[in-house]
């Protein structure tokens, strides 16, 4: 067990602080929308014979590499300290796309997007555990604080398809890439001059068999995900001995987290109750949110006839909800709102939205689906920052690290079966109700049967969108099991206690923490 020396930081070294952990999760933010929109130029310049067969890679490499490094970066910010981790993932993130806008082959480009996955896991997870160590002891309780996470998400979900777009138009693809390195290498020299952050004073020993455990589950896992009932079928020998690995490899990870002596992600939290309940909800969001989000992409440009870049355009609403939600979170803490009311009211608006897409039609008003995004922003940008605060409230402090990767680990699993699963259960009613066929060849369709399949098609959206809303209310069942009142760990109190005695004077002039 390491000792955690308490890090003096002025009132203007937090603000940069908290300035420079806005840019870095806007980056991250940005970064996985924001490729999406340059593929075809990026297979034009790079591989026009077969690039196009490379996409997939292009999008997972990232996603990939991200999951699986989430809990050994958990783990290094308990054992060595959050700001040598916030720095190493920076510095790593930026390599990677120095090497990317570089990339003279696919190849090339899949593999340097896999590091900038490396470095991308750790953009947003470990900028979280240092935004809880840049407030004052007297922030850290209460449901404040937690409108950061709504509105940075909300607007890169709205600037990231525009941005990409418009850098593929009117500059270059590469571009998207290299407009990372001036932000960064401003995010990394401010870094380490200003963050002052708690010391860790005594070693500790790093799992690293069981963070490989962890890399080798998840990753196949994704990887089941990725091909299952898509590039092969379910039954076939690659995904079923794909299956038994996954399965094999996390027994041996939850064995190894029960008998090392310092797990990258402890078995002890989850006996804490909102810890439990808040990985087990935000893994049902992550589903839910993964499922409404394509498919709902998916039926705007098969049965509406929306272009691709146009459909990106009806996400505007759902970012406007959750950045207006995240403007409102904290007066609505101060106004008596707990976390666990944030989190019951997000997952019922969240339910109440997906309930509202299930309702689609061939020919219903595309401002129903608009307002149906709307609401989902609302729901889901009172999830975003409240959950990961909630765990990071009950969390010892000294794994402070591992519980906040852990909500993000759960997310990106969650959305994993989640596609999965709306995945194959559009096929199977598609393939039940359509006139033959897959859903790839709607639109070579003509007369009658186009519109049988389109009929078919929306049909199957509808269970897929009551699949999800189903997993929504499941995740708001669960937020009723909360407690009302947060109860903090003893070793988060004393931390706090001492932290207070130290940086006393400091604080004692301060005004309020800029939210």
């Amino acid at each position: 067990m390491s000792a955690v020396m308490p890090a003096v930081m002025t009132h203007r070294q937090r603000v940069i602080g908290f300035v420079l952990c806005i840019a870095t999760i806007l980056l991250a933010v940005l970064d996985t929308n924001i490729v999406s929109a340059a593929t075809v130029p990026i297979v034009s310049d790079l591989d026009p014979a077969h690039g196009v067969d490379k996409i997939p890679w292009l999008i997972a490499a990232y996603q990939l590499a991200a999951t699986a490094a989430l809990p050994l970066y958990g783990k290094l910010c308990d054992v060595i300290g959050a700001k040598k981790v916030f720095i190493g993932a920076v510095a790593t993130f930026l390599a990677g796309s120095a090497l990317c806008g570089m990339a003279g082959s696919m190849g090339w480009l899949i593999a340097a997007r896999a590091l900038q996955g490396i470095g991308g896991g750790g953009l947003m997870s470990v900028t979280m555990v240092v935004l809880r160590e840049l407030k004052g002891p007297e922030e850290k309780d209460g449901g404040k604080g937690g409108s950061v996470g709504g509105i940075i998400a909300g607007a890169g979900m709205a600037l990231g398809p525009w941005l990409g777009g418009v850098l593929a138009d009117h500059a270059d693809w590469r571009w998207i890439f290299y407009v990372n390195l001036p932000i960064g290498l401003a995010v990394l020299a401010a870094a380490v001059r200003v963050l002052r952050l708690p010391a860790h004073s005594t070693r500790r020993t790093i799992d690293f068999l069981g963070a490989g455990l962890a890399a080798a589950f998840s990753t196949m896992l994704l990887l089941v995900t990725q091909w299952g009932g898509k590039d092969h079928a379910w039954s076939s020998p690659l995904i079923i001995g794909l299956s038994t690995a996954t399965v094999a490899a996390f027994a041996l990870f939850v064995r190894r987290q029960a008998t090392a002596a310092e797990p990258v992600l402890p078995l002890g939290l989850f006996r804490i109750r909102e810890i439990r309940y808040g990985f087990a909800i935000q893994g049902l969001v992550g589903a839910a949110m993964m499922g409404s989000m394509v498919y709902v992409m998916i039926y705007l440009q098969v049965v509406r006839g929306i272009a691709a870049s146009s459909a990106g355009l009806y996400l505007i609403p759902m970012a406007i909800g959750m950045t207006a939600v995240g403007l409102l979170s904290d007066r609505l803490a101060t106004a008596g709102w707990s976390q666990k009311t944030f989190v019951v009211s997000g997952t019922v608006c969240a339910s109440a939205a997906l309930a509202l897409l299930a309702t689609l039609s061939t020919d219903t008003s595309l401002w129903t689906v608009r307002a149906a995004l709307l609401l989902m922003g609302v729901g889901f940008g009172q999830l975003i920052g409240q959950l990961i605060q909630l765990v990071q409230d009950t969390a010892p402090a000294e794994q402070l690290g591992v519980a906040t990767t852990g909500v993000r680990f759960f997310q990106t699993l969650g959305g994993a079966l989640g596609a999965a699963l709306f995945g194959t259960v559009l096929s199977r009613v598609y393939a039940a109700r359509g006139p033959g066929g897959t859903t790839s060849t709607i639109g070579g369709l003509t007369g009658h049967a186009r519109r049988q399949a389109l009929d078919a098609f929306v049909s199957s959206t509808s269970v897929v969108f009551w699949s999800a809303t189903a997993v929504m209310i499941l995740a708001a069942v669960l937020a009723t099991r909360l407690p009302a009142g947060i109860r903090r760990k003893p070793e988060a109190e004393a931390e706090t206690a001492e932290a207070a005695e130290v940086n006393a004077t400091a604080f004692a002039t301060a005004p309020p923490f800029p939210r």
